[in-house]
């Protein structure tokens, strides 16, 4: 376990001596990152202390210069600036863990950077200015989100530096990057824009159904199959990277139609879950499991060999005669790999990990033993887990795969085993084609119409199932369950349904009930209403400042202003409107009547009962009872015309502290007749 040393600055000391005080403290006592952790090395292996789904092998913290970042050989920071970014995040580590080492990392850097323009590379110089041009570097380089998030590490990191007194003047700093928000609108160019961004195009699916088809080499087979399976259901990369070997459900729905689904371990806390396959794509998943099955069989064998003589490097039974004494260059080749070996490349091998080669007798021999180490070694971290949180092993896992079996120019290790990860799937999908790394696409001849390389992003995937089932009518609760989310709230960020998606959505459901109304006796076609989205200032030019859908129309109080203070009681509020001809309100309406009418009728026997307060409950129900009635009776009325716009006129206030004060009165005054019964009705478009 790591030690953990709190850093306590003194006030008798000037910034400079508690910065220096604060990396002398960090590089000699603190043994977060390992103990043995190379300090002064501009990269740290972390891969044990930051353990990342989905990413296996090295995981660095590479301290670069902010211009340098992305250079094959990158500057280090400067000095002594560079020694305190360190010290701060080995620190921070320790006390306020992150697995976005990179956005902490990058705050570094963009001050780093500033500090380097000003000629002064000491954090005991910095000011709130300072940090200013460091948000404007962040601004400039990265997204809206991602800046977001460096922006939130920066002002983290001037926090740290005030309260431990590392500065030479005081320093307040919050993050001036603003949040990204949003659009909340289903129309118009900007949400055009975010939505085709997140959403794969029609050409990238169907190119991706044609690779899926045309696929062959192992790596075609791979990354196809991983991308078919995203397909299906809305999983994280790293989830599809990680289910086992056997992943298939089976079973039987109510109507004894076959269910299929598969099984996976939510990344983000959820419950282990079975997500079901729709039917059109169960054949297609089927065919991706049994690939991945097929490539990954030789890995798995070669794992459990492992599991059971883990110091001993694995061989294929006509190999075993090899074992534990003297290699030719030949015979090398064939234990280390499962294609034919040119001399040269075993050669080297050796060489390149350290294996001595030896002349005997005018021959080159290689110790078996030296050969063996070498290989153990190779074994991935943390064999034989895959990945710990649920419990999968290499032996166990259906995306696995020996040493380059994936590559298409290395041989293939025939002893060494290795998981790709989600950088594979997101390189193979068109994810470096702008760095001049070939995808499947690009590989199997397949492009844009436009002749522009095709480009996948993993995390479309879920994104457009998300969509689509928001387009469906799903509920929000099954789509968080479907997605594999703690938290329903977050499904608003993955829905880009449309106005189109809702119109069509809509004109499919009243097509339905049309369907489901019509009988023997029905003789001519029920009216058609016309119902589309339309943007804000529109609703503006019509005099309506807001509005949104509800069991009976639509209501335009303003949400802005205030919340709705009578709890949904669209019946006996001024602010609803009903619309004349539309189907669902209408038949919302006649149900809510005879709901009413239920409730009324065992109100006024528990008010015979003499139950306390039952009283204002009758009076209540009777109040909503007449109003639907008359309600119903203009919808009724031929002389009303079909899409007029029913506003309720009555005295009813939408106050509940009102409606108390005037309930009182009324209660007091009976034998005046009440005004809440009296109530007109104005009628857009018609004359009543």
């Amino acid at each position: 376990m790591a030690k953990v040393v709190l850093f306590q600055p003194r006030s008798e000391r000037n910034a400079e001596q508690n910065v220096s005080a604060f990396i002398a403290l960090c590089r000699n006592e603190l043994t977060i990152f390992g103990a043995e952790l190379a300090f002064d090395e501009m990269a740290w292996e972390i891969a044990d202390s930051v353990r990342i789904k989905a990413k296996r092998g090295a995981f660095r913290a590479i301290f670069s210069s902010w211009e340098s970042v992305n250079e094959r050989v990158p500057r280090p920071m400067p000095e002594p600036f560079g020694s305190f970014a360190k010290s701060y995040l080995r620190y921070q580590h320790g006390m306020r863990p992150t697995k976005c080492i990179g956005f902490r990392l990058a705050s570094l850097r963009a001050l780093a950077a500033v500090l380097e323009d000003q000629g002064a590379c000491n954090v005991a110089s910095v000011t709130a200015a300072t940090f200013n041009r460091a948000a404007l570097l962040i601004r400039a380089k990265f997204s809206p989100s991602a800046g977001y998030r460096v922006g939130s590490q920066l002002e983290m990191l001037a926090s740290f530096i005030d309260d431990n007194r590392l500065a030479a003047v005081p320093l307040r700093w919050s993050n001036s990057i603003p949040r990204p928000t949003d659009a909340n609108g289903r129309v118009g160019e900007e949400f055009e824009a975010a939505r085709q961004a997140k959403l794969p195009s029609p050409r990238s699916l169907e190119c991706l159904a044609l690779a899926f088809r045309a696929a062959s080499e192992p790596a075609d087979l791979f990354v196809t199959s991983a991308a078919g399976i995203m397909c299906s259901a809305p999983d994280r990369v790293n989830e599809v990277l990680l289910p086992r070997a056997e992943p298939e459900v089976t079973t039987a729905r109510p109507d004894a139609s076959p269910a299929y689904g598969l099984r996976f371990w939510p990344s983000k806390g959820a419950d282990p879950m079975v997500k079901w396959v729709v039917p059109s794509m169960s054949s297609v998943v089927r065919e991706a499991v049994r690939r991945l099955n097929e490539l990954s069989a030789e890995a798995r064998r070669v794992a459990r060999w492992y599991e059971r003589n883990p110091k001993s490097m694995f061989l294929p039974s006509h190999l075993e005669h090899l074992r534990g004494g003297d290699l030719s260059i030949a015979e090398l080749g064939e234990v280390l790999f499962a294609e034919s070996a040119s001399p040269a490349s075993t050669r080297a091998w050796c060489l390149g990990n350290g294996v001595p080669l030896e002349k005997r007798r005018g021959r080159t021999v290689i110790k078996f033993s030296d050969v063996e180490a070498s290989v153990i070694s190779f074994l991935p971290r943390g064999f034989p887990w895959l990945d710990v949180d649920s419990d999968l092993r290499y032996s166990e896992a259906l995306c696995v795969v020996r040493r380059n079996e994936l590559h298409r120019t290395r041989r293939t290790f025939r002893c060494v085993i290795e998981a790709p990860d989600q950088d594979f799937i997101s390189t193979g999908l068109g994810g470096r084609t702008e760095h001049g790394v070939k995808s499947v696409f690009d590989h199997l001849g397949y492009f844009d119409l436009d002749g522009s390389p095709i480009v996948i992003r993993t995390h479309q995937f879920r994104h457009y199932l998300n969509t689509l089932a928001q387009a469906g009518g799903m509920s929000e609760l099954d789509i968080a369950k479907w997605s594999g989310r703690n938290d329903v709230r977050q499904n608003d960020s993955y829905n880009h349904v449309s106005d189109r998606d809702v119109q069509a959505r809509l004109v499919g459901l009243r097509q339905e009930r049309q369907r489901e109304s019509v009988t023997e006796l029905a003789v001519e076609p029920l009216p058609q209403v016309r119902v589309s989205l339309i943007p804000r200032e529109k609703f503006a030019e019509m005099g309506i400042q807001a509005a949104h859908t509800t069991d009976f129309g639509f209501c335009v109080h303003d949400f802005v202003m205030s919340p709705c203070s009578l709890h949904r009681d669209c019946a006996n509020c001024n602010e609803q409107v009903c619309i004349k001809g539309d189907e669902v309100g209408e038949a919302n309406a006649r149900s809510k009547l005879a709901e009413t009418a239920a409730l009324l009728g065992e109100a006024e026997v528990a008010e015979a009962g003499g139950t306390y307060g039952a009283s204002r409950w009758v009076e209540h129900q009777r109040l909503t009872h007449s109003r639907l009635l008359e309600l119903i009776k203009i919808l009724d009325d031929p002389a009303v015309a079909r899409g007029a716009l029913i506003r309720l006129n009555h005295v009813r206030p939408a106050s509940r502290l009102q409606q108390a004060k005037e309930a009182r009165r009324s209660l007091t005054h009976r034998d005046e007749g009440s005004v809440l019964m009296e109530w007109k009705v104005e009628v857009e478009g018609s004359a009543s």
